[in-house]
């Protein structure tokens, strides 16, 4: 109950900071670098260990406070698809981290190892989290709607990023992925909400068995004294 309220307030924390971050990144880093055209992490190696890396570990930590309280928030759900959404959402964190750590390549060079692994992190990471949010859209009433929505707006500016980056020449990949950043975190702060509501609900479920309503007795009626009494008439 509290726990989950406050995870799900942890998450909406972090997810608030790694925006803010992102955004900082964003304006202090060099005016020849476009949003447009450049991805984010082209804009992370212009500045190694700054300030998006920093969004990308603090929105990994931000999904692993997620974890446990969903856990206990999914019921009667079935244990494996509780187990594929946990791992789908730690994938997500790992990919993230993963990406946080190996950096890709400046812009314009030949890709090396490295950035074929920052690559490839944060193709997973893109990929696992909407299939983790289409998971949880069962599980989580009043949140199943927004969750598929956001998740396959993910895949379709997913499958648009793969299509600039390979035979549309780039086009708008920044704008695109960026819109695709924006999807997911959406996705992740839907979950973290819920989480919030629900510690919420069962919160004042918890308190309403500790102190039920108190009803007063019901007594009986008192009979007044000199209400008359009816007897049977002589002779009757």
């Amino acid at each position: 109950m509290r726990g989950t309220r406050s995870a799900g307030l942890l998450a909406l924390g972090g997810i608030a900071l790694a925006a803010v971050l992102a955004v900082i990144g964003h304006l202090e880093a060099n005016d020849d670098l476009s949003p447009w055209s450049l991805t984010v992490s082209d804009f992370a190696v212009s500045d190694r260990g700054g300030v998006i890396d920093a969004a990308m570990v603090v929105l990994a930590v931000a999904t692993a406070a997620l974890l446990p309280p969903l856990h206990r928030a999914y019921g009667s759900a079935s244990a494996a698809r509780r187990r594929w959404a946990q791992s789908l959402l730690a994938v997500w964190g790992g990919g993230l981290l993963l990406a946080a750590v190996v950096p890709t390549n400046e812009p314009g060079l030949p890709m090396d190892t490295a950035a074929y692994v920052h690559r490839y992190a944060s193709v997973v990471a893109f990929l696992a989290l909407p299939a983790a949010g289409w998971l949880l859209a069962g599980p989580l009433p009043g949140a199943g709607r927004w969750l598929r929505g956001f998740a396959l707006a993910s895949l379709a500016l997913a499958g648009a990023m793969v299509w600039s980056a390979y035979p549309g020449g780039r086009v708008l990949i920044g704008l695109v992925e960026r819109l695709l950043i924006l999807t997911e975190v959406g996705l992740l702060a839907t979950v973290a909400l819920w989480l919030v509501a629900a510690g919420q609900r069962r919160g004042f479920v918890a308190a309403g068995r500790r102190h039920p309503a108190r009803t007063s007795p019901v007594s009986p009626r008192p009979v007044r004294r000199d209400s008359p009494v009816v007897t049977p008439a002589r002779g009757a």
